[in-house]
């Protein structure tokens, strides 16, 4: 019976349609099981963050493929009268030269020489300390049991599991934390990671500090040394996070509000910055027309994040302000036909993937955080004992001499993964977000665009079928159940299209709490196993 089970789990042979969640209180994230805890939180008087944090600990043990202790996040937040933005993203080991890696064509994609400094523990003891009502260790509660006495797992978090266990069994301790038998677990079973639980103790009694001073930080190390890795004591005990003023864009009567770099939240910024000179309305929604301009001011972007993107500190010649000069994008803009796909080449602005989750309360309080191992598991490198699955955040470095994102030691790499924000007449309207790589930038581009151009409630805008510009930035995937017409007529404009099986999971997940007077519409996407919750 558990057989066929598991197999009936992974079949769905009607489309369905989901209705948003109306609450004062809500959290909204991509597994059911870590938004129960954040409802527990807000149970406990907890506040947004409060809640925001307990969802955040518990992804990382019942939905492990896509984030992990070992990873990087970031946030925004709005506090009740302003915003902040948190970036606690890892940098690369001491060791990591440019002939550390001499010889090679590109970074590596696993390994420990894909593996920067996790930064996910310091981000909750941050927001905790900064925003948190409840004390640190009540956050863990819900995320030490079901490390403790394991939980049922999904058929989502299933087939991204299984998608991953064949590339990550040769890294040192991955099998025996996430694969014992040598495969994901099946839709239904059970998984127990007592690892987890005993590393998550810690964390909790040290408010994170064992994770980069004490015994959590040494295994690390240790492991390090034993297998073939670069990262130290000395690497781990000089993260610090960086609190910071996100970034933004005016398109129509919204602000987006994004970290600025070292993510990727900047094009998304660019490209609405191109949109604002043609009438997106006139050119309908989820027409050829208007897909094929969003493409196009998406490639542009993604080539000039290519050239000029990385660590703020590296990035000398060409800065932020200089991607998000108006006249810039509009000469940017005029780059782009309405009627012809062209190829993307970077411009010249110097002329003078994850989890995501979302939590707002009562009091106004809105957080927007995600967070990521990167590639599913990351770099498949998984500590002894602890159950810390280490990212893979490395790979976002280039090895290209002189390029602003070059390998070097204690330097963040260029990041995929992104919070949003909306802003309306300078108060805030929604937290948002859509986790998956590349996807994530063009994601908010299309996100925001349904509420700014056709006014679509968070809900629908999830529900919309999307798109998305390839890493070769050439090509377009569209999922199964894109309007054939516009199909069509993005091919007349010369576009290579290809259509996505169901169930594809590289279009993204997202997860919106929009204000509204008394509440908030809180909406989940349904690529995901997740539900928005409130009280």
């Amino acid at each position: 019976m558990q057989n066929n089970l598991a197999a009936s789990l992974l079949d769905y042979p009607y489309t369905s349609q989901r209705m948003p969640l109306l609450a004062a209180n809500v959290v909204s994230t991509s597994q059911p099981l870590a938004a129960s805890a954040g409802l527990q939180m807000f149970a406990r008087g907890g506040n947004a963050v409060d809640a925001a944090l307990a969802t955040a600990i518990a992804l990382t043990v019942v939905e492990p493929c896509m984030n992990g202790i070992g990873g990087d996040a970031f946030a925004i937040l709005w506090d009740g009268s302003r915003i902040h933005g948190l970036n606690a993203s890892g940098r690369a080991p001491g060791a990591w030269t440019p002939d550390y890696f001499a010889g090679r064509d590109s970074m590596p994609m696993r390994g420990w020489d894909a593996v920067t400094v996790p930064g996910t523990v310091s981000a909750w003891r941050a927001l905790s300390d900064k925003f948190g009502k409840l004390p640190f260790a009540d956050l863990f509660e819900p995320a030490l049991r079901y490390a403790r006495n394991g939980y049922l797992v999904s058929p989502t978090v299933h087939r991204q599991w299984q998608a991953q266990v064949a590339d990550m069994l040769p890294q040192p301790g991955y099998r025996e934390a996430f694969a014992p038998q040598g495969r994901a677990p099946l839709p239904g079973e059970r998984f127990i990671c007592p690892g987890q639980a005993r590393t998550l103790e810690r964390i909790a009694a040290s408010r994170g500090d064992d994770f980069y001073h004490g015994e959590l930080a040494a295994a690390i190390a240790a492991h390090a040394r034993n297998t073939g890795g670069a990262l130290t004591e000395a690497d781990l005990a000089a993260h610090r996070v960086d609190w910071v003023d996100p970034i933004g864009m005016r398109y129509r009567d919204l602000e987006l509000l994004e970290i600025g770099p070292n993510g990727q939240g900047i094009g998304a910024l660019m490209a609405l910055g191109m949109l604002e000179h043609f009438d997106m309305q006139a050119a309908g929604l989820d027409t050829a027309a208007t897909v094929h301009l969003q493409l196009e001011a998406m490639k542009l972007a993604f080539a000039d994040m290519a050239e000029y993107v990385a660590d703020p500190d590296a990035m000398k010649t060409v800065t932020a302000s200089h991607l998000l000069d108006r006249d810039y994008l509009k000469r940017r803009a005029q780059l782009i036909d309405p009627q012809r796909a062209a190829p993307a080449r970077a411009g010249n602005p110097h002329s003078g993937g994850t989890v995501y989750l979302t939590a707002a309360d009562e009091n106004g309080m809105m957080i927007s955080l995600i967070q990521s191992n990167f590639k599913g598991f990351g770099s498949g490198v998984v500590v002894p004992d602890t159950g810390i699955a280490l990212h893979n955040r490395g790979w976002g470095f280039t090895l290209k001499d002189g390029h602003p994102n070059q390998v070097a030691p204690g330097k963040r790499p260029f990041h995929t993964i992104i919070p949003g924000f909306l802003m309306r007449g300078g108060a805030p309207l929604a937290s948002f977000g859509v986790m998956g790589g590349s996807m994530q930038a063009q994601g908010h581009l299309q996100m925001t665009a349904r509420f700014a151009d056709h006014g679509q409630n968070p809900q629908a805008a999830s529900d919309a079928p999307r798109w998305r510009v390839m890493d070769d930035n050439v090509t377009i995937a569209v999922e199964w159940n894109f309007p054939p017409e516009a199909i069509e007529g993005l091919r007349q404009r010369g576009h290579t299209v290809k259509v996505a099986p169901r169930f594809d999971t590289e279009f993204g997940c997202a997860q919106v709490a929009m204000r509204t007077e008394g509440g908030y519409v809180a909406a989940s996407d349904h690529r995901k196993d997740g539900y928005p919750v409130g009280m």
